[in-house]
């Protein structure tokens, strides 16, 4: 056993710890040594926990930690990284509903019956938030894992009056809030379920009114959601790490979703109430033009021509785990004097960060790696766009169709460069199901098939 004096010393070197690990993140040289820095604090996070005072059973414990262990990296190992999304959306599925049960058991917890006055009304309302927040994260949660792993569609499910249906319901539960804390003894329960229940349904609902260009933000949020529902559980634990820990992860998802949304163009606000505001109500423009297709030789017969190239990975490049030959293809076109550089969205991918960690794990260097205001000014001067898997992120619809779903989004002008090439399976619609007028203009190609396939087949015509 250690002493409070020893955890509290020790809650607070995990705390700097998560704290430097966040700050380590910020960039590509310093994200393993932010990672190593968030394990160490969260390993003398348990121990200390798990051998404080008043602390009992430490073999069902310890039982119960390596048994998760063994899940969580059996789970980590067999995950791919285009499934990464989902994984983190079931993640904060995980808090949330952890948050719940503590909160449950708080409530029930006789030291919580047994306090008087102003602490006692103070212990019930961090009950009440602390199991809102965590049944609004769980039940959006299991939702966005279903739409990105594509259980559950990915259009937005929208009914009139559902703001309003919501409006009454945040009502509702204030007003059991009320009951809760007027409730002797554990005689409030039953409106601790009912309001369970209804925010669950809130966070069902929140999230199915989201469309799927804005699923990378919802992760985002969500993730702030879990950060607010740890930090309230760490109010009923009376855990100060907890805490500390709960409000660095909520404060950065937040920072994170403004972050995105202003680059999306999307109202932060409406993102979080569900579509919050009006939409499109038009019929789309109608897409003119004939697509062309052209073939691997042709396509590295234009890169031996070229001088400057840029390419756009998107979610295809990583479900097909090109980013490989991809380094490779880099890589020869830079010997033969190319200039070569990525244009990366900002929501690439399903996950903030994805094509840059894909990138990463593919040795390209980060110094050619490009944000998409960076790179978007030097289109008209480009050769050859390759775009690899990506579609939403290069659609001139956002710009041009009002009634589009995606109008406003900024995204990557590949259409002002000299030629583009779109390397897709089929001519199938992007996540956010709206038809993309690039694959339509003169001077784009369409080149099918499996992204890894192709830039192999590629890079043999450059080596030949």
């Amino acid at each position: 056993m250690i002493s409070s004096q020893i955890q509290l010393a020790s809650y607070l070197f995990a705390s700097i710890l998560f704290i430097l690990s966040l700050g380590g993140l910020s960039s590509q040289e310093s994200a393993k040594r932010g990672v190593l820095y968030g394990i160490l604090g969260m390993i003398i996070a348990i121990v200390s926990t798990v051998l404080g005072e008043g602390v009992s059973g430490h073999v069902y414990i310890i039982v119960a930690i390596a048994i998760a262990s063994a899940i969580g990296i059996l789970v980590a190992r067999k995950v791919e990284m285009t499934s990464m999304p989902q994984l983190v959306a079931i993640l904060h599925s995980f808090v949330g509903l952890a948050a719940v049960l503590v909160g449950f058991g708080s409530y029930l917890d006789p030291k919580t019956q047994a306090l008087t006055g102003v602490d006692h009304h103070i212990h019930l309302v961090e009950i009440f938030i602390g199991v809102f927040i965590g049944a609004i994260t769980f039940t959006g949660s299991v939702i966005a894992w279903g739409k990105l792993e594509g259980r559950i569609r990915s259009k937005p499910l929208i009914y009139p009056g559902r703001h309003l249906v919501n409006i009454l319901l945040v009502v509702i539960c204030f007003v059991l809030g009320f009951m809760f804390d007027a409730a002797q003894g554990t005689s409030g329960m039953i409106y601790l379920y009912i309001m369970t229940a209804i925010a669950s349904f809130i966070g069902i609902m929140l999230v199915m009114a989201i469309g799927g260009a804005d699923m990378p933000v919802v992760v985002s949020m969500l993730n702030s959601y879990s950060g607010w529902a740890a930090a309230a559980a760490g109010f009923m634990l009376g855990n100060d790490l907890l805490i500390v820990t709960g409000a660095l992860v909520g404060s950065s998802g937040a920072i994170l979703s403004i972050i995105m949304c202003e680059a999306m163009n999307r109202s932060f606000w409406s993102v979080i109430f569900g579509g919050f505001g009006t939409g499109p109500t038009g019929e789309a423009a109608k897409v003119e033009g004939e697509v062309t297709a052209v073939d691997h030789e042709e396509v590295a017969e234009m890169l031996k021509n070229a001088k400057e190239v840029v390419i756009v990975p998107g979610y295809g490049m990583a479900v097909a785990k090109a980013q490989f030959p991809v380094h490779e293809m880099v890589e020869h076109l830079k010997k033969e004097g190319k200039t070569v550089r990525f244009g990366i969205h900002p929501v690439a991918g399903r996950l903030p960060g994805h094509m840059n960690v894909l990138l990463a794990e593919a040795n390209v260097p980060y110094d050619i790696v490009l944000e998409m205001d960076e790179i978007n000014d030097d289109m008209p001067d480009m050769d050859v766009i390759l775009v690899i898997g990506a579609n939403d992120i290069v659609n001139p619809g956002a710009q041009d169709d009002p009634n589009s779903p995606i109008y406003g989004m900024p995204v990557i002008e590949v259409w002002k460069s000299k030629r583009v090439i779109v390397m897709k399976r089929s001519m199938a619609t992007g996540y956010a199901g709206v038809q993309n007028p690039l694959f339509f203009k003169e001077n784009t190609d369409m080149l099918y098939g499996d992204a890894k396939d192709s830039v192999s087949k590629i890079n043999g015509y450059l080596k030949s």
